[in-house]
C-alpha cells in the first residue's frame, strides 16, 4: 500500500499544447493517502481515465511528477507500479474454474501453492464465492464475471493501490447496491488505497471517504460527501451532486449584500467578490428553501410528490427554483413567500466560491 501522490500534473494528447483547451488534465496536485478510499467522480470527457491512466502508468504525463509515497514512479512502467485494476468490463478467463481466476495473480508471481490456496478462499468467502469455485467462469452471470475481476484485483496483498474504472457499468441495477456495499466492506477488512473511478455521484458519495470531483480537466474539489453537499466550492459541484441540484441564480452585490433581482438575500457574513469578477451568481440548494411569511414573493408552478418529500418549483420574474418540501408541510396552490437558510446559501465568482468576510 502507498501514498499516491500527483504533483503539478497536467497532460495534454497534442504534441505542442498552446492553449488551455489543448490539456485533457489542467495543472493539478491531489493527494491520496495510504489506505484511504476515494472516489474520482465527473461526467464523460472530463479526464477520469486519463487520469487514472497516469497513476497507472499507461501514460506518462507531459508536466508533473506522480510519486508513490516519496518515490518518484513518473517513468515507471505499468507492471513496476504493483496497481491492482478492475475494468468496466469484467475480464475474465472463461475456459478456467473461478479458483484458477482468482488464482492467476498469484501463481504468476511464484506464490506457493498452500498460500495460494488459503488467500483465494479467503477472497472467495470476502465475495460469496466459495459455492462457485470449482465452476468454470463461462457459466456465470455479469455480475458473477464482475466479482472475479474485483477478486483478482483484492487477491493480492502487495499491491500500491486497486483502482476501479466505473466497475458496476455492466450491473444490473437492483445488484449494484449489493456490490457497492460489499466493495466498501471490503475496502475496511482489507485497508488497501482504493480509487474508484464513476460518473454515478450515488457509487461516489456512498463508497468513498472523499470524493475528488473533476469538471474540464480540472479537480474543482476535494472533500467528504458532506462537505460536497452542504458547502460545493465551484458551480459545477453544486450543480452536479445532489437531485434537484443546486438553485443557482444571478446575484449583485451592494455593499456586501447580495441581491437577487433586487430582493436582498439574508446572510451571516459579508459577501466581498473578487475586484476582477464577471459572473456573481447565488448558490442554493432546495433542502435549504423554505416557505416563510416573508421573504421572496414567488408563484408555485409546480409539485412533483417522490415519496419521503415533494420537489416543488416556484418562480420568481421568469427564474425557476426548486425546493424539496417534506410530506407534513402544506403546500400553497399559488402565491407565496420563501426563503434561503442564510448558513447554507453560497456566492460565487466565475463559477468559484467567494471567501466570506467578517460578520459586520
Amino acid at each position: 500500500m502507498a501514498k499516491v501522490t500527483l504533483e503539478q500534473v497536467g497532460h495534454s494528447y497534442v504534441d505542442t499544447p498552446e492553449s488551455p483547451d489543448d490539456w485533457a488534465l489542467k495543472q493539478m496536485d491531489v493527494v491520496w493517502s495510504d489506505g484511504g478510499a476515494y472516489a474520482l467522480l465527473g461526467p464523460s470527457g472530463c479526464g477520469k481515465t486519463t487520469l487514472l491512466n497516469i497513476i497507472s502508468g499507461l501514460l506518462r504525463p507531459t508536466r508533473g511528477r506522480v510519486l508513490f509515497d516519496e518515490r518518484d514512479v513518473t517513468d515507471m512502467p505499468s507492471d513496476k507500479r504493483d496497481i491492482a485494476q478492475v475494468f468496466q468490463f469484467p475480464v475474465v478467463y472463461d475456459t478456467m474454474t473461478v479458483f484458477d481466476n482468482l488464482a492467476f495473480p498469484l501463481r504468476n508471481r511464484g506464490m506457493a501453492p498452500g498460500k495460494v490456496n488459503r488467500r483465494v478462499l479467503e477472497i472467495a468467502k470476502m465475495l460469496d464465492l466459495e459455492g462457485s469455485l470449482k465452476n468454470r467462469a463461462s457459466g456465470l452471470t455479469a455480475d458473477g464475471k464482475q466479482k472475479i475481476s474485483l477478486g483478482r484485483g483484492l487477491v493480492r496483498s502487495d499491491v500500491n493501490a486497486i483502482m476501479f474504472d466505473e466497475p458496476l457499468t455492466v450491473i444490473d441495477p437492483h445488484l449494484k447496491w449489493m456490490l457497492r456495499s460489499k466493495l466498501k466492506e471490503l475496502h475496511q477488512q482489507v485497508g488497501v488505497t482504493m480509487i474508484y473511478v464513476t460518473h454515478d455521484q450515488t457509487e461516489a458519495l456512498t463508497f468513498a471517504d472523499t470524493v475528488v470531483v473533476m469538471h474540464e480537466g480540472v479537480v474543482v474539489q476535494v472533500g467528504t460527501p458532506v462537505e460536497l453537499f452542504e458547502t460545493p466550492k465551484h458551480t459545477f459541484v453544486g450543480h452536479f451532486i445532489g437531485s434537484p441540484g443546486m438553485n443557482l441564480l444571478p446575484c449583485e452585490i451592494r455593499g456586501g449584500v447580495p441581491y437577487f433581482l433586487n430582493q436582498p438575500i439574508e446572510v451571516n457574513t459579508e459577501v466581498t467578490p473578487p475586484a476582477d469578477a464577471k459572473v456573481i451568481e447565488l448558490g442554493v440548494r432546495p433542502e435549504f428553501v423554505r416557505f416563510d411569511a416573508t421573504g421572496i414573493p414567488v408563484q408555485v408552478s409546480r409539485v412533483d410528490d417522490v415519496g419521503r418529500h415533494r420537489i416543488v418549483e416556484v418562480l420568481y420574474q421568469g427564474h425557476t427554483l426548486k425546493m424539496i418540501v417534506p410530506e407534513d408541510v402544506p403546500i400553497p396552490e399559488r402565491d407565496v413567500n420563501i426563503r434561503f437558510d442564510a448558513a447554507m446559501t453560497h456566492f460565487y465568482a466565475d463559477g468559484w466560491i467567494i471567501t466570506r468576510g467578517r460578520s459586520s
